[in-house]
């Protein structure tokens, strides 16, 4: 059985749709279901899922009771799934269905987690490519995961998802954990195809904060960001000591205060910058400790093994 996850905010223009080619994709396989996960529409996506999973018992929804973002999504409906496989993919069909089954055979050949993976970005700006860039540069070189081209569309063995629901932690990075869970992986690539209808809800300051987010909740990089900057700024204290020194032995000493003024503000921004990034490690480990649930689900439509959810 293949389980589909297919998290929705705001989606409403590409419910039909979706069901449309991601079940004819999904048919194929020996059974499967599609899982919408409402993320907190306010645009009747929730309508559209519950009165298509009254006509169609492979369809289920789940509906968060406020919007707790694409990662909570996620995870949600992978506890929710029951099939053997899962797969993850977006609701605006930039995600080709059409690779699900080459993803399932792959899965089929005994490859336990099936990336998809872009041979093309699609129509991106350069801020932006250059932005994706930087930040998986970041994650390589901090954490030794290798996420270039990679998306969040993913086939996953059943014990692969079984691995990352077992995963207690409320800060999550779906594209890095499914990969650093190990297991035997395969790549496949895809064009990213244009949106079926709508916009895009991810606009450039909320791509900044999950890029941040994810950095410091995968990676301690900016931890050691701190050290360098430190050990970099006592090399060149000590340069300007002897050379200060130096000076004040020849009698070529010069009124310091320029230099004083630097030298604080070079220590203040220092300073400043290191408070700030152990301040939001502080504010990570607070979102923790509380032990809050990553989501709460407020409805339920479709079967669910031989019960009927409402």
């Amino acid at each position: 059985m293949l389980s589909v996850v297919i998290p929705a905010y705001n989606e409403r223009e590409n419910i039909n749709a979706a069901v449309r080619e991601i079940g004819a994709a999904a048919s194929l396989c020996d059974d499967y279901e599609l899982i919408f996960v409402d993320d907190g529409s306010d645009d009747g996506t929730w309508e559209e899922i519950s009165q298509l999973s009254a006509q169609d018992p492979h369809i289920r929804g789940l509906r968060f009771s406020r919007n707790f973002g694409k990662e909570s999504a996620i995870f949600a409906g992978l506890k929710e799934a029951e099939g053997d496989a899962v797969a993850v993919m977006d609701c605006d069909l930039q995600h080709p269905p059409k690779l699900l089954g080459e993803m399932y055979a792959a899965w089929r050949d005994g490859a336990e987690v099936v990336e998809a993976v872009k041979a093309t970005r699609g129509k991106e700006s350069f801020i932006y490519r250059l932005f994706a860039k930087f930040f998986y540069s970041v994650m390589k070189k901090s954490s030794g995961m290798d996420l270039d081209r990679t998306s969040d569309y993913k086939l996953l063995d059943r014990k692969v998802a079984d691995a990352l629901n077992e995963l207690p932690e409320r800060q999550t990075f779906f594209r890095a954990l499914s990969g650093w869970v190990g297991f035997r992986s395969e790549r496949i690539e895809f064009d990213v195809a244009p949106r079926n209808a709508g916009k895009s809800k991810w606009s450039f300051s909320k791509l900044f904060k999950y890029a941040i987010s994810s950095i410091t909740g995968f990676t301690d990089l900016p931890m050691h960001i701190i050290t360098w900057s430190g050990l970099l700024f006592f090399v060149f204290a000590v340069i300007l000591g002897i050379n200060t020194l130096v000076n004040f032995c020849a009698g070529n000493a010069a009124d310091g205060f320029t230099t004083v003024i630097l030298l604080l503000l070079i220590i203040g921004g220092i300073l400043m910058l290191g408070i700030g990034i152990i301040g939001y490690y502080i504010s990570k480990i607070y979102e923790e400790i509380k032990c809050r649930p990553r989501y709460i689900v407020s409805q339920r439509v479709g079967v669910k093994g031989k019960e009927k959810t409402r």
